[in-house]
């Protein structure tokens, strides 16, 4: 069943590897191992964790016994953090829908979208990452 809101693969990624290393930490977790517990590319993931690793939200450490962690705290880490890392920059007051130039005076949802797009942006920025990895085994 296809859903109204959609999160691509890498932000999916990168939200869940970082709930599994808060929830790991301090234990370093390597890409194969993230990507196992994920049941996703390893290759997606690698270029998914680099990407967060040039953010500053983890470090990585080279070697046989490498791997990563979260590069601060969990609750210093809010899930839009994360999200704009791998999506870029959310720009509120554009079309939700992405018209540069309407056809219509007025919006043909009432702006409603942007509404829903506001509050989406404030939950993602309330939640920080400590509050769902709890939650996880280790």
């Amino acid at each position: 069943m296809k859903s109204l809101i959609n999160i691509s693969e890498g932000a999916s990624l990168a939200l869940h590897s970082l709930a599994l290393m808060a929830a790991r930490r301090p234990e370093k977790l390597n890409a194969k191992t993230l990507a196992d517990r994920l049941n996703a590319s390893k290759a997606h993931l690698a270029k998914v964790l680099q990407k967060l690793s040039k953010a500053g939200l983890v470090q990585s450490y080279r070697g046989p016994t490498g791997g990563f962690t979260l590069n601060k705290p969990a609750d210093e880490i809010n899930l839009l953090n994360i999200y704009e890392v791998i999506e870029g920059k959310v720009n509120l007051g554009d079309c939700p829908i992405g018209v540069d130039e309407c056809m219509f005076s007025r919006c043909i949802f009432n702006d409603s979208l942007n509404e829903i797009s506001h509050e989406i942006y404030e939950t993602l920025q309330k939640i920080k990452l400590s509050e769902f990895s709890k939650e996880l085994e280790k």
